[in-house]
């Protein structure tokens, strides 16, 4: 289960950051802090194995009420058996649905919540067949090349800069 919540998680950042818009919302995002953008962002930086500032950005997102952030919280937290917090997004998934929300959805997927055994909701997700694959180390090496600000009340947190859209396409290319 978690390692399957760990390769379902790199799939879904991988469909997300080959998106046709993506570059067109990490621009926003670097911008004007777009909660489109951030999901893409947050993806880029779990690809490159940076996980607390992805957790901060999809966080981001999913208080904008985006439910494919909302399903990669739960998937993180599922992959490290943070069974607390995956039940925590699962319930948010749950409260989306039910208001009907709909938003930015750059890679089609189903997510439903069904009261499990113990009560609590759980997710049931659907993902396309995996997409095109990304040369990691070329998402890594891009995520090393972003200064980390330190703001005195968030701490370090990883930011695009304007290169990253600029080289979006070559950033993406199956390695």
């Amino acid at each position: 289960m978690h390692q399957q919540a760990a390769h379902d998680l790199r799939a879904l950042c991988r469909g997300i950051i080959h998106h046709h818009d993506a570059a067109h919302h990490i621009t926003a995002f670097d911008t004007t802090r777009d909660p489109d953008g951030a999901l893409t962002f947050a993806c880029l930086l779990s690809l490159a194995d940076e996980e607390e500032g992805a957790q901060f950005w999809w966080h981001y997102a999913a208080g904008a009420g985006s439910t494919t952030a909302v399903l990669c919280l739960y998937l993180l937290h599922l992959h490290h058996g943070d069974m607390r917090d995956a039940r925590h997004w699962a319930g948010q998934i749950h409260r989306l649905n039910r208001l009907g929300w709909s938003s930015y959805t750059p890679v089609p997927h189903h997510a439903d919540t069904a009261a499990g055994p113990s009560y609590s909701p759980e997710v049931h997700y659907t993902l396309p067949v995996p997409g095109p694959t990304v040369c990691e180390n070329a998402v890594k090496d891009a995520i090393d090349e972003l200064k980390t600000p330190h703001s005195g009340v968030l701490g370090p947190v990883p930011q695009p800069i304007p290169a990253l859209a600029d080289h979006w396409h070559e950033l993406c290319s199956p390695g």
